[in-house]
C-alpha cells in the first residue's frame, strides 16, 4: 500500500511539474503575440520582415538603470520559420554608461540568415550601445529609443512597455536556452 501511495504522490508531482511548464510555455507564447501584434501596428513592415526572414526571437525584459550600471532579466523564445519549431530562452544582461531609471521592454530580434539564428541559439551573446529615453506607463507616456547589435545577419526591434528611464549604456547580454521548457 505504501508503495502505490509513493508511486500516486510521484505521477501528481511530476504531472503538476508538467502542467507548470505548459502554463510557462503558453505565457511566453502569449507574450509574443501581444508584442508582436504591437510591433506589427507600429512598424507595418515589420511583418513582411519576419515572413521571409529565417526566424525570429521575442524576449519580455525588464531592465534596471543605477547610475553607472545597469542590468537586466527576462525570458523569450525563438521561432525557426523554416521548421516551425519554438526554443525557449532565459536572458539576463549588464551594463556601463551613464543612467537611471526601471523599464519593461520588449525586444523583437529577426533573423536574416540561418547562420545567425543557429548562432543565437547555441552561443547567445549580444554586446550592444543604447541610448533611450522611456517614460510611459501603459498607455501613457512616450519613448524614444535607438539600439543596435554588432551580431551581422540581425535586425532588433525594441519597445517599451512602462517604466521611466534615461540611459546611454554599452550593454552585454546572454541569452540560452532554458533546459527546463525545451
Amino acid at each position: 500500500m505504501k508503495k502505490l501511495i509513493t508511486l500516486i504522490m510521484m505521477l501528481f508531482l511530476s504531472f503538476n511539474v508538467f502542467a507548470d511548464k505548459q502554463a510557462d510555455r503558453q505565457e511566453i507564447l502569449d507574450m509574443r503575440k501581444e508584442v508582436l501584434a504591437k510591433l506589427y501596428k507600429e512598424e507595418p513592415n515589420a511583418r513582411n520582415e519576419i515572413k521571409d526572414a529565417k526566424g525570429y526571437a521575442v524576449f519580455s525584459n525588464i531592465g534596471v538603470n543605477l547610475i553607472f550600471l545597469s542590468a537586466g532579466g527576462g525570458s523569450g523564445v525563438v521561432h525557426d520559420n523554416s521548421t516551425g519549431k519554438n526554443t525557449y530562452m532565459n536572458m539576463a544582461s549588464a551594463g556601463v554608461g551613464v543612467g537611471l531609471g526601471v523599464k519593461d521592454f520588449s525586444a523583437v530580434f529577426i533573423f536574416h540568415t540561418k547562420e545567425a539564428l543557429n548562432r543565437f541559439i547555441k552561443y547567445g551573446w549580444d554586446f550592444s550601445g543604447q541610448a533611450d529615453v522611456a517614460a510611459k506607463s501603459g498607455k501613457k507616456g512616450a519613448e524614444g529609443s535607438a539600439a543596435g547589435t554588432i551580431v551581422n545577419g540581425v535586425s532588433i526591434y525594441q519597445m517599451t512597455e512602462t517604466g521611466l528611464a534615461l540611459q546611454a549604456t554599452l550593454q552585454g547580454t546572454k541569452y540560452w536556452v532554458d533546459s527546463d521548457l525545451n
